[in-house]
């Protein structure tokens, strides 16, 4: 079982090693987040051993949703603890939109972080 795991490893770090040239490429903030999805990867290594794929970019695409999906439950249990009980409607949708989509006077925040101004 440990060479099986040592094989899955090597070949999980060839993989990552392919995307290099895409990583040294991003811009540092990016390339942090690409880097915290690599080691996402890295914690499930022994996992890909138990599956049947062609290729190790699947395994890994798999990691990181499984390692993000309990990120977001976690979040969402947190999100309920400290949320109040009793919420009008009105409060409720308020609360749900995010900051960035917002609009205030003629400006407004678009998804990828920019501004959007209105011309009328």
């Amino acid at each position: 079982m440990e060479s099986i795991d040592k094989q899955s490893n090597e070949e999980l770090e060839k993989e990552i090693t392919r995307w290099s040239g895409f990583a040294r490429a991003l811009r540092k903030p990016d390339r942090e987040a690409f880097d915290e999805l690599m080691d996402m990867c890295r914690t499930y290594a022994s996992e890909f051993a138990c599956v049947d794929s062609l290729t190790e970019f699947e395994p890994m695409v798999i990691s990181i949703l499984l390692f993000q999906q309990k990120r977001i439950r976690q979040l969402e249990r947190e999100l309920q603890a400290i949320k109040p009980q009793a919420v009008s409607p009105s409060e409720s949708y308020e609360a749900s939109v995010p900051l960035e989509f917002k609009s205030e006077g003629n400006v407004q925040a678009v998804p990828n972080g920019g501004e959007q101004r209105r011309l009328f």
